[in-house]
């Protein structure tokens, strides 16, 4: 818990500057807010323009744990491919997935996909409340008040990493960020103008994201540093407090790349449940985020000159992985549960990252988009 002065401390002056540091901060967003895909700008929303429902759910579901520079060419591949809900819901899951593939965090996807399914069905039509997007797959607390502030302009505490590095450097809150998320939410609600709030949701992450940075922030750029305790303490990147992290566990296996002579690779589909569920894998030992599998040769699926290729690192939320790699050429039909992917098709195929690293060191290049042949 918060030492009661510092908790006082915060309350008192949220109470007291509530209304200016929202409208000053609003001004500074007209000003330098960010030019991104799925956003409708302040100078568009002053003249009556409203965000679409679907792209500012599309673009929430793929900044989950993801950047924006890494999100962006996905979001506009998604709705160029799919311009409405109703054209995804009408996608296979297949597609979706390998337009996802690289995004990372694969049940997003499949969640995308399933949510999309019963939007459909409801007309096209997202809910306008935090409540009714909440009962929604894959749209949870976060998720649920960005889109209803956003696309709706509801009055909605939108709480991301970037607004809780702010809130705590504003208020100096010494609470280890895991604990802290109930009091920095409070705060934020209390901050949230009834008018432009979906504009003051995205003029706070982007204050985190261009300001208010992790490191080295821009203080003095600020356009609530009036206002900002951390600024007094000289010591801003202090914050937000959190507690030690524990080391991730290393996980061993190997992973066996067969090629034809043609430059087709030997694929198979993951169980639609768990780790990268339903994405598209080279044959691997049974290594999951508790148990190592083998990693030598021998454990392969089949038998066949396996040559050792190298290794490859990959981390992922709760465990650091790392695969031997073995490749080798062969003539044979695909055994059952397998599929032969063809050179030019590889780079279209559901593939999450840890996969391209194993297919490019086997065959550099291999997972490159190629001309058809």
């Amino acid at each position: 818990m918060a030492p009661l002065n510092q908790t006082r401390k915060a309350s008192q002056q949220a109470a007291s500057g509530d209304t200016d540091i929202a409208s000053r901060l609003l001004a500074w967003y007209d000003a330098h807010h960010r030019d991104l895909p799925w956003r409708v700008a302040p100078g568009a929303f002053a003249r009556g323009v409203r965000a679409d429902p679907y792209r500012v759910w599309m673009s929430e579901v793929m900044l989950q744990q993801t950047t924006v520079e890494a999100v962006q060419a996905y979001f506009r591949n998604f709705v160029e491919k799919w311009p409405t809900v109703e054209a995804l819901a009408a996608a296979s899951a297949e597609d979706v997935m390998k337009a996802w593939a690289g995004l990372g965090y694969y049940s997003r996807a499949r969640n995308l996909k399933a949510c999309a399914d019963l939007v459909a069905l409801r007309g096209g039509r997202f809910p306008d409340t935090e409540a009714g997007l909440r009962e929604l797959p894959g749209i949870g607390a976060y998720t649920a008040a960005a889109i209803a502030a956003i696309a709706f302009d509801q009055p909605a505490a939108v709480v991301d990493g970037n607004v809780e590095r702010v809130m705590t450097r504003l208020y100096s809150i010494e609470t280890p960020l895991s604990e802290a998320k109930p009091q920095i939410r409070a705060l934020v609600e209390k901050l949230v103008p009834r008018t432009r709030p979906g504009d003051f949701a995205q003029a706070m992450m982007d204050l985190g994201a261009t300001i208010c940075t992790p490191k080295r922030p821009r203080c003095m750029l600020c356009p609530v540093r009036e206002d900002c305790s951390a600024i007094l303490t000289g010591d801003p990147e202090r914050f937000p407090v959190r507690l030690p992290k524990d080391d991730k566990p290393l996980r061993k296996g190997a992973a066996f790349v067969a090629e034809r002579d043609d430059g087709a690779i030997l694929l198979r589909k993951r169980p639609e449940k768990g780790l990268l569920g339903g994405m598209t894998e080279v044959p691997t030992t049974g290594w999951t985020a508790r148990i190592d599998g083998a990693t030598t040769a021998e454990a392969a699926p089949f038998a066949a000159d396996w040559r050792r290729a190298g290794q490859i690192g990959h981390v992922f939320t709760h465990f650091s992985l790392e695969l031997e790699i073995f490749h080798a050429h062969i003539k044979r039909d695909a055994p059952a549960g397998h599929f032969w992917s063809l050179a030019h098709e590889i780079s279209g195929e559901a593939l999450p990252t840890v996969m391209k690293k194993v297919i490019e060191a086997a065959i550099p290049g291999a997972t490159k988009k190629q001309p058809t042949r």
